[in-house]
């Protein structure tokens, strides 16, 4: 007799269930213990890898060290509601609307996560590969993320785990479904300025060191110039002033400290290293010409990294193509993901749903894209594996 056919996971209750979990960053809410069940009952070795508070898991269906291994990576974790009485449907209630589904995570990013771990679950079960099917599924991504993919991907290091190739299930298309992938990111830093001088009255600034003046030259010196120009596959980088403040009530003192905040999204023509020390060489510049002490603190959130187009990129585009109809542009814009973690381990690509709404009141997928999604990833599986 032949066996019976196994029934195919519903990306759509998934999502729904998933959505359910209140997994706001960095509550796991059950999304996971959700996720490790069904991927453990369809043969998958899972492993829950939490660090820091963050809970994390790993599934691998397949062999350890196989010699081709295709992973996916996602977030359960969810910002906040913000202000629930804004929402029109309950931000945990997965309530469908005319085709639409509502709630926090619903965009960003627990339909991708339902569309590929379904994914998944049917291709192991139906076609079982010559290989490895790996996921990664992180609770911390939504946060300062250092205890989410990183972890993960520490673990694997640790245990010889490999992916020889992954793709992010971020929302990656702007306002058609299939349009953008993405193939690298821009890196991002933010630099904190502090600025010490004299304070004194503003009728007799000769007698005191206005950091607030230091700031503005600072500032106007560093948006002199455009960064750069772009190069072949990324965008012009950004220098964005985001406060500038010294918390004076007076309007006749003349304060002795001011702060001022920018963010930087650059391109692969530099480094946060680089850039740190452009920062810093201004910084002092003008603490020479004022006299006032200038201090910065620097973060760099992730570096700036590229997927070359090719096998990966040409994998993905051609089930997008098949399952849509458009070729995906290759796209490295928007901000960060956890791809920028990936790229030290293997070659990632990204590619998920429309993004409009996410991280705002009403988040909400079309209830058909989760399903035209769940195909394109088993597309990928399938043609991956063949």
């Amino acid at each position: 007799m032949t066996a019976p056919a196994h029934t195919p996971v519903d990306p759509v209750a998934l999502t729904a269930d998933l959505i359910r979990c209140p997994s706001v960053t960095p509550v796991e809410g059950g999304a996971l213990v959700l996720l490790e069940r069904l991927l453990a009952e369809a043969g998958f070795e899972c492993h829950r890898v939490d660090r820091g508070g963050v809970a994390n898991l790993f599934a691998r269906w397949g062999a350890r060290g196989a010699n081709r291994s295709f992973g996916f990576n996602g977030h359960t974790d969810v910002v906040p509601v913000g202000d629930q009485a804004a929402w029109t449907q309950d931000p945990f209630g997965a309530a469908v609307v005319e085709g639409w589904m509502y709630g926090r995570g619903a965009t960003d990013m627990k339909s991708g996560v339902a569309a590929f771990a379904a994914a998944a679950v049917d291709f192991v079960r139906e076609t079982p590969p010559d290989g490895a099917v790996i996921l990664t599924i992180t609770g911390d991504e939504e946060g300062e993320a250092s205890d989410g993919t990183v972890a993960l991907l520490d673990w694997m290091a640790a245990r010889g785990e490999r992916m020889t190739h992954c793709l992010v299930g971020e929302p990656t298309c702007p306002n058609e479904m299939g349009e953008m992938m993405k193939i690298g990111r821009r890196g991002s830093m933010t630099c904190w300025f502090t600025a010490t001088g004299v304070q004194g009255h503003s009728a007799y600034p000769d007698r005191a060191k206005n950091p607030m003046s230091a700031l503005v030259r600072l500032l106007a010196r560093l948006e002199e110039k455009p960064l750069d120009e772009g190069t072949d596959h990324f965008d012009p980088s950004t220098l964005a002033i985001t406060t500038i403040d010294c918390g004076n009530p007076a309007n006749n003192v003349i304060p002795a400290k001011g702060t001022a905040t920018v963010n930087i999204r650059f391109n692969d023509l530099h480094s946060g290293a680089s850039l740190t020390e452009w920062l810093k060489a201004h910084a002092q510049a003008v603490e020479r010409e004022t006299g006032v002490h200038i201090g910065c603190v620097i973060k760099v959130s992730g570096e700036s990294f590229l997927t070359p187009p090719g096998e990966l990129s040409d994998l993905v585009a051609r089930a997008v193509e098949a399952e849509t109809g458009r070729r995906p542009a290759l796209s490295t814009t928007g901000g960060t993901s956890d791809a920028r973690f990936v790229k030290d381990h293997c070659p990632v690509v990204e590619f998920g749903l429309v993004g409009r709404t996410m991280h705002q009141v009403d988040e909400r997928v079309e209830v058909a894209q989760i399903h035209q999604l769940k195909a394109i990833y088993g597309r990928i599986l399938r043609d991956y594996f063949a």
